[in-house]
């Protein structure tokens, strides 16, 4: 129970803050007439925001006044309902990869706003994100709602139940502790620690259903490196192939062509790199080594070299540089010969 008062003392200190966050710059006699108190009132609560370590600077003299100011650290914010959609809408763009090094920090921020916003402005978010369109390249929509869910149960460590399609279409229950959502330029993965199968996965998010972030916490045990992780998993794991090419050209000349959903790349030194994919068809793996044009060489497996050689000579005979078909052989003269 606050004692007589505090309430609304806290209230206006709040409305100030706000205020001051509007606009650059207040004078004393316009902040007490929106507050509807005194200018020695105004003073005194100026006085409160800086115990909480909200920097108001504090201007004398003729057009001075009051100015928040930036200070050592970031203090709690205020928006009103305008700037709440604004931002949620932002975060939400923003969580789906198309700012370089942003899509993890929006989503922790979209977790926070998402948690304290009243209902009616989550419904607005969702109409406008349901009324946009984002123009990028081909990928599996995966919905705000689950990246939330995901995210809170990444942040609190608590453990996550969903229903999985595997790639045979069969689904079976999973429970597992997340660590973190990978973004590629198509999907999106979770890396988690799988309780039944007492080991680590990775989880295609557009795969799973009925995703409920339990109650159970969990202590984050150590892991491997996510992004490493996921990129290694769904670019070998999941083939019956795994290839490893060198080539003669720098990583990021070979990351220009090869996404990091499909290959891995290494450098290799001196102008080399050291391609990684995994493939159902040794075929279609040559083919496409040999697409990004650069000098190679097959490392493993042997097989690849032999479908090389096997594909080489199927393109030299569609190009008509192979080798000639075998003359047919002359019809010796008939005879005619009357009775």
């Amino acid at each position: 129970m606050y004692p007589m008062g505090v309430e609304a003392t806290t209230e206006r200190v709040l409305r100030l803050l706000a205020l001051l966050q509007r606009r650059p710059s207040w004078t004393a006699a316009d902040l007490a007439a929106e507050l509807g108190v005194t200018d020695r009132s105004v003073r005194r609560d100026v006085e409160r925001l800086r115990a909480l370590g909200y920097p108001v600077h504090a201007t004398a003299g003729v057009g001075g006044g009051y100015q928040l100011g930036a200070g050592t650290r970031l203090p709690p914010l205020l928006f009103d309902d305008e700037e709440a959609i604004a931002t949620a809408v932002s975060l939400r763009m923003a969580s789906g990869g198309t700012v370089a090094g942003t899509g993890e920090a929006a989503l922790r921020a979209l977790a926070k706003l998402d948690q304290v916003m009243p209902p009616r402005l989550r419904a607005e978010v969702r109409a406008v994100h349901g009324a946009t369109e984002t123009l990028v390249g081909p990928g599996v929509e995966i919905d705000a709602e689950l990246l939330v869910t995901l995210a809170r149960a990444c942040r609190d460590a608590v453990r996550v139940r969903f229903r999985y399609a595997r790639r045979g279409g069969d689904e079976h229950e999973r429970t597992v502790e997340p660590v973190r959502m990978v973004a590629t330029a198509r999907r999106w993965y979770l890396m988690a620690w799988d309780v039944d199968r007492a080991d680590w996965r990775t989880f295609r998010l557009d795969r799973m259903r009925e995703v409920t972030a339990t109650t159970w916490r969990f202590r984050p045990r150590a892991h491997p490196d996510p992004v490493a992780y996921v990129q290694r998993s769904v670019t070998a794991a999941p083939y019956r192939y795994l290839a490893r090419v060198r080539m003669r050209a720098r990583p990021e000349q070979v990351r220009e062509q090869v996404p990091p959903q499909v290959a891995q790349v290494d450098d290799d030194g001196d102008g080399w790199s050291v391609l990684t994919a995994g493939g159902d068809d040794l075929a279609w793996l040559a083919l496409h080594v040999v697409r990004l044009g650069f000098e190679a060489h097959v490392l493993d497996p042997p097989e690849l070299r032999e479908a090389a050689a096997a594909l080489a000579a199927r393109l030299g005979a569609l190009a008509g540089t192979g080798p000639p078909d075998p003359p047919v052989a002359a019809k010796p003269p008939s005879c005619n010969r009357t009775a």
